[in-house]
C-alpha cells in the first residue's frame, strides 16, 4: 500500500485521480514532553530519558487511508493504572507525573484494516534519586559490654536510583578514603546491585566517634541534585528496645476505650515510634499521643493487630504487637439430634437424644453456655451429660445429651450463651421436647409452583414450604448448577418462611433453584429438598438492530430481520412499518425469518422497521433505506498547503475517497462549500466530467486563494442523478511547507528525521541508521565509516549501515525511496520512456566492507527489482560520487541495499541523494545540472528543463510504499 506525497505547481489543476486506500506506513514516535534526553544507542534503539514526576508526551505519527487507529501498548511496568488491562487508543500518549514503574518499552501500532499494521517503539527510561537510608550495625559475636566499646561497626547506606548512584562517605566534613585510613573499609555487599555501600569501622578508635555523612549522586542527570543523610556515632549509640503496656491479646467489650502505651526502654539516638493496624489502616477514631495510642468507643470493626515499631537506624527496628479482640455474640441456633446410632429421625422413649446450642461469637472460646430444664439449671447426672465443646459439631458448640429418654425428660430446655463479667447481652433459646412437639419436616412446592415464569425486569417469588414437622427449620436456597451463585452473589440464601423473592429478574437468573431444610433450628437429620424452575421470558433478540441500506433506484431491495433468540420462542406477531406507518402485507409465516421485498423508488425511501413480538414483548429491526450516496471520506494525510507566490494566499489540495460508489446511482459530481466563521465564502459544484468514482481511488480538488494563516471549514457532499448525499466537513489550516536545508534544495541530505520520504524495507534483516558526527557512538568500531557527512560538517547527517554485532556476514539493509508515478511526466519526442539521472555520494572505508547495491524497483503487474549500480570492498577514506541513468517502464522506486561484509570493519554510508528528470551529464560537478530535480518527497515546486514541455495547470503525484 502507498503513502501519498503531492507536489504542486503554480496554477490550479481542478481534479486529479489516483490510488487512495493504503496501509499505515512509516510510523514515527515524536515527543513534546519534558524529556531530559532522546538518543539512539548502538543497536538503533530510541531511548527517551525523563525525570520522575515530569510529564511524558509521546505522539505516534503515521500515515494511511482510511485513517489508521493508533493503539499504545508497553512492556515492563504500566503506563497507567489501567494500562496493563486495556490498551490506550489515541495518537498521543500523555502521562502526568510519570513514576518509575512506568518506565519500559512503549509501542504504537497503527492499523486501518489494509495491509500490514505499522509498529514503532521507544524505550522510556525514568530517572530518579531517593533520599538515602543510613543504618548502623554491629557484628553479633561482639555483643558484650557497652555497645560500641572496642567493637566493629558497620554503617550501611542504601538508596533507590536510576541510573545507579555514586556513593561518597564523609567523617565530619572530611572525605573518607580507604587507601588513607587503615581503620576503615568501604565495600559493596553481594546481591545489592549497586544500591548499597557499607562503611566498616574496625575496632573503634576515639576519632571514630563523629558525624558520618553518606552522599549519593547520579551526576546531575535530568537536573537531579545530590542527596545525603548524616548520622552521629557516639559511645552511647544503642539499638531500640520497647515494651507494651498490655498483653499480647486484649479482649474488650464494644463501646469501651482502649489505651495502648509503647514504652521505649533503650535506644540512642531516641527512637521514632509508629503505630499501625492489621488488617487495614488505623481506625479514624484512633488518637496517637507520643507513645500512646487511644481508641475511643471501640467497635467490632476496630479489632485486629496493633503494632508498635521503634526505629533509630541502629540495628534492626524493634516491634511489639497486641491482638485486640472485641467481644461480639449473635445468631444463636439449636439442633435436635435423635439417636444417631439407630439412624432415627424421630424422638423415641428409651432412645438417646442430643440437644446442641451454638452462637457466633468473638472470642469463640470465651463463650459460657448454661443449660436449664424447665427453668432449673442442668448438671451432669447418670442420664444427662453436658459437653462444653461438642467434638461432633462445629467448634464452639455446647451439647446436652439425654441418655435413654424417659417421660421425666420431656421438658422445655433452655440454652443461655454469655461472656462472664461482660456487658455484652446474653442470648438464649428454648427447645420444647414433648411427644407431639418434635417431628420430621415435610417439604413441598405448592401446586403450579414447580415452574415460575416471569418477564424480564419483573419480580418473582419462588416458594418451598415446610407443610409438616416441628420445629420448622429455615429453608436454604441455592442454584442446582454447582458453579452458579445466587443473584445476590452468595452461594446460599436463608429464608425463614421458604419464600425466595427476586427483583428485577434478568435472563441470566433463569434456571433451576434448590430448596433444602437447614440442619439447625430443627431436627439434625437428612435434609429434605426440592427444586423450582425459574423461567425468564424476554422479547425477541433480533439482528440487525440497525442497518443503513443504500441501493440504486428501481432495484429490488430485500430486508431481513433475523430472530437470534426468544423466550418463549413462539412468535405472536410480525409487522413492517415505513416512516412509522404500517405496511399492508400478507399474513407472514411466523416460523420463517421475517423479510420484506420491494422496488426502491424516489417515493419510498425512508426508515423501515420490522416489529417482532412474542408474549414477553416486542423488538424491532430498523433499516434506513435510500438511494442517497454514502458520504465522502476525507484523506487526512493531505500534504501541507502550498503557498502561492503572489500575495499572501495559499492553495490547498483537498483529497477524498468515495465510500462504496457502486452502491447507489451514478455519482456525477460533488457539492463543495467553504466557510469561515459560519459564513459561506464559496459554494459550487465539482463536475466529474463523466468519470465515475472508484472504490479506494483518491479524488483531488485544488482550493485556491485562501488567506495565510487563516483556517477554513470545507463541506463536501456527493451528487447522483437523483439525489444529494449528506455533507461531511473538515478544517483545513495553513502550515509552512516542509523544505530541505540549504544550500541545495535539489538534494536529499537526510537532514530531517523524515529522511525525504525514504522508508526501511520491512523484508530486510536490519535497518539503515541516520546519524551525524555528534550522534556517533563513542565506542564505535575504529577504521571504518565516515567521520562527517559528505559536506564535511559535523552537524550534517547521512545514512549508514552498522556492521558490528549482532550483524553477521550477508545481513542486508534496504532503504526504499518514495514511489514515482512516471505517467505524470511526458517522455521526450521520439522516445517511449522518460529518462532520469540518479546521483548520490557513498563512503566505503574498512577492510571488511561488503557490497552496496542500487536497485531499480519498477511497479507493473508484479514488482521487478534489478541491480543498476553496485560496488564492493574498500574504496578509500573519502566520500565518492556515483551517478547513472535509468529509463523505467512504469512507476518506480530506488532501493539502496547494503550487505554486511565478513567482519565488523564494514560500515557503508550514503549521502546527498538526488533523482533528476533527464539524462546525467558525464562531468557533473553539481547535482541537478542536467535537468531540474524531481524531489524525493515533500511539497516543493517542480520546474522542468527547457527541452521539455509541461502544462502549468497540472501537478505530479508521488507515492511511496
Amino acid at each position: 500500500m502507498e503513502l501519498f506525497w503531492v507536489l504542486l505547481f503554480s496554477g490550479v489543476c481542478p481534479l486529479v485521480w489516483g490510488q487512495g486506500v493504503y496501509a499505515p506506513a512509516n510510523a514515527q514516535i515524536v515527543h513534546s514532553g519534558a524529556a531530559c534526553n532522546v538518543k539512539d544507542d548502538n543497536i538503533s534503539e530510541r531511548i527517551y530519558t525523563i525525570k520522575e514526576g515530569d510529564t511524558l508526551v509521546l505522539q505516534c505519527i503515521v500515515k494511511g487511508h482510511p485513517r489508521p487507529q493508533v493503539r499504545w501498548t508497553k512492556t515492563a511496568g504500566s503506563a497507567s493504572d489501567k494500562f496493563q488491562e486495556t490498551s490506550i487508543y489515541n495518537e498521543t500518549l500523555r502521562i502526568e507525573g510519570i513514576q518509575r514503574v512506568q518506565g519500559g518499552r512503549y509501542y504504537c501500532k497503527a492499523d486501518n484494516g489494509v495491509g500490514v499494521a505499522a509498529i514503532k517503539s521507544i524505550r522510556v527510561d525514568v530517572q530518579y534519586l531517593d533520599t538515602p537510608v543510613l543504618t548502623v550495625h554491629q557484628t553479633i559475636s561482639d555483643v558484650r559490654g557497652s555497645y560500641y566499646q572496642e567493637k566493629t561497626v558497620f554503617l550501611r547506606c542504601t538508596v533507590n536510583s536510576n541510573p545507579p548512584a555514586r556513593f561518597i562517605w564523609k567523617r565530619g566534613s572530611t572525605l573518607i578514603e580507604q587507601s588513607k585510613d587503615n581503620g576503615v573499609d568501604i565495600y559493596e555487599p553481594l546481591y545489592t546491585q549497586g544500591e548499597t555501600k557499607v562503611l566498616k569501622l574496625k575496632n573503634l578508635r576515639p576519632k571514630d566517634f563523629a558525624d558520618y555523612t553518606c552522599q549519593v549522586s547520579v551526576r546531575n542527570v535530568c537536573n537531579i541534585e545530590d542527596k545525603s543523610v548524616t548520622f552521629r556515632l557516639t559511645n552511647q549509640t544503642t539499638p531500640p528496645m520497647i515494651r507494651l503496656s498490655v498483653n499480647d491479646t486484649v479482649v474488650v467489650d464494644p463501646g469501651q476505650d482502649v489505651v495502648l502505651t509503647c514504652e521505649v526502654i533503650a535506644g540512642f539516638p531516641a527512637p521514632t515510634l509508629t503505630w499501625s493496624h492489621y488488617p487495614g489502616p488505623l481506625p479514624l477514631s484512633a488518637q496517637v499521643r507520643g507513645a500512646t495510642l487511644i481508641l475511643r468507643a471501640i467497635t467490632p470493626d476496630d479489632a485486629g493487630f496493633y503494632n508498635c515499631t521503634a526505629v533509630n537506624n541502629v540495628g534492626n527496628p524493634a516491634h511489639k504487637s497486641s491482638n485486640l479482640i472485641v467481644r461480639t455474640m449473635s445468631n444463636l441456633t439449636f439442633q435436635i439430634t435423635p439417636d444417631s446410632n439407630k439412624d432415627s429421625e424421630t424422638i423415641q422413649m428409651g432412645r438417646d437424644l442430643k440437644l446442641s446450642c451454638h452462637v457466633d461469637a468473638s472470642p469463640q472460646d470465651k463463650v459460657n453456655y448454661t443449660w436449664y430444664k424447665n427453668g432449673a439449671p442442668v448438671f451432669n447426672s447418670d442420664n444427662l451429660i453436658l459437653l462444653r465443646s461438642d467434638p461432633d459439631m462445629a467448634p464452639g458448640t455446647s451439647s446436652l445429651e439425654i441418655l435413654e429418654m424417659k417421660f421425666r425428660d420431656l421438658a422445655t430446655y433452655t440454652c443461655v450463651a454469655n461472656f462472664p463479667g461482660s456487658r455484652v447481652p446474653e442470648l438464649r433459646v428454648d427447645v420444647n421436647i414433648s411427644q407431639n412437639s418434635v417431628s420430621p419436616p415435610v417439604l413441598s412446592v405448592p401446586p403450579g409452583g414447580q415452574v415460575v415464569s416471569v418477564r424480564e425486569g419483573g419480580n418473582a417469588e419462588l416458594v418451598c414450604l415446610v407443610v409438616d414437622g416441628k420445629p420448622r427449620p429455615p429453608i436454604l436456597w441455592s442454584r442446582t448448577e454447582r458453579d452458579l451463585l445466587m443473584p445476590s452473589g452468595v452461594s446460599a440464601v436463608e429464608t425463614p418462611d421458604g419464600r425466595l423473592k427476586l427483583k428485577n429478574v434478568s435472563r441470566n437468573m433463569m434456571g433451576a433453584y434448590r430448596c433444602q431444610t437447614a440442619q439447625y433450628n430443627g431436627l439434625n437429620i437428612k435434609r429434605r429438598e426440592a427444586q423450582v424452575q425459574l423461567n425468564v421470558q424476554y422479547p425477541p433478540i433480533l439482528s440487525p438492530v440497525f442497518e443503513d441500506r443504500r441501493s440504486r433506484n428501481y432495484q429490488m431491495v430485500t430486508l431481513r430481520c433475523t430472530v437470534l433468540r426468544s423466550n418463549p420462542p413462539r412468535l405472536t406477531d410480525v409487522r413492517w412499518f415505513r416512516n412509522g406507518e404500517l405496511i399492508r402485507t400478507p399474513m407472514p409465516d411466523l416460523k420463517e425469518t421475517p423479510e420484506l421485498k420491494f422496488k426502491l423508488e424516489p417515493t419510498n425511501n425512508g426508515s423501515y422497521e420490522c416489529r417482532v413480538s412474542n408474549i414477553a414483548g416486542t423488538s424491532a429491526c430498523t433499516f434506513n433505506v435510500s438511494a442517497q450516496p454514502y458520504n465522502a471520506e476525507f484523506y487526512f494525510d493531505t500534504p501541507n498547503p502550498v503557498r502561492i507566490l503572489k500575495g499572501n494566499n495559499y492553495s490547498y489540495n483537498l483529497q477524498w475517497t468515495q465510500k462504496d460508489p457502486k452502491a447507489t446511482d451514478r455519482i456525477i459530481g460533488y457539492w463543495i462549500n467553504i466557510q469561515k466563521n459560519k459564513q459561506i465564502l464559496l459554494s459550487k459544484q465539482i463536475d466529474l466530467k463523466g468519470k465515475e468514482p472508484e472504490s479506494g481511488v483518491l479524488i483531488s480538488h485544488i482550493i485556491p486563494d485562501l488567506r495565510i494563516p487563516l483556517s477554513y471549514e470545507v463541506r463536501l457532499a456527493p451528487i447522483t442523478t437523483y439525489s444529494t448525499g449528506d455533507y461531511v466537513s473538515r478544517i483545513i489550516q495553513y502550515s509552512e511547507p516542509y523544505t530541505y536545508p540549504r544550500p541545495s534544495d535539489h538534494v536529499c541530505g537526510f537532514e530531517d528525521e523524515r529522511i525525504c520520504g525514504f522508508s526501511q524495507d520491512r523484508s530486510d534483516v536490519f535497518d539503515w541508521t541516520r546519524q551525524n558526527h555528534l550522534t556517533q557512538n563513542p565506542k564505535r568500531s575504529a577504521n571504518t565509516g565516515p567521520e562527517t557527512d559528505r559536506s564535511g560538517t559535523k552537524e550534517g547527517y547521512y545514512m549508514y549501515i552498522e556492521a558490528s554485532r549482532p550483524r553477521v556476514p550477508g545481513d542486508k539493509a534496504r532503504l526504499v525511496s518514495p514511489l514515482f508515478n512516471v505517467t505524470s511526466v511526458r517522455a521526450p519526442k521520439g522516445s517511449s520512456r522518460v529518462p532520469y539521472c540518479v546521483s548520490f555520494y557513498y563512503h566505503m572505508k574498512g577492510k571488511h566492507i561488503g557490497t552496496l547495491n542500487v536497485l531499480l524497483k519498477v511497479r507493473s503487474i508484479a514488482s521487478v527489482d534489478s541491480v543498476v549500480w553496485t560496488k564492493s570492498g574498500h574504496q578509500g577514506p573519502d566520500w565518492k560520487k556515483a551517478f547513472f541513468d535509468i529509463s523505467p517502464s512504469g512507476p518506480f522506486q530506488i532501493v539502496f541495499e547494503g550487505i554486511r561484509g565478513p567482519s565488523f570493519e564494514g560500515d557503508i554510508a550514503i549521502d546527498d541523494v538526488s533523482i533528476t528528470l533527464g539524462k546525467c551529464k558525464q562531468e557533473q560537478n553539481t547535482v541537478g545540472s542536467a535537468g531540474k530535480t524531481v524531489l524525493i518527497g515533500g511539497s516543493h515546486f517542480l520546474s522542468l528543463s527547457s527541452g521539455l514541455t509541461f502544462g502549468l495547470s497540472c501537478f505530479l503525484l508521488l507515492l511511496y510504499r
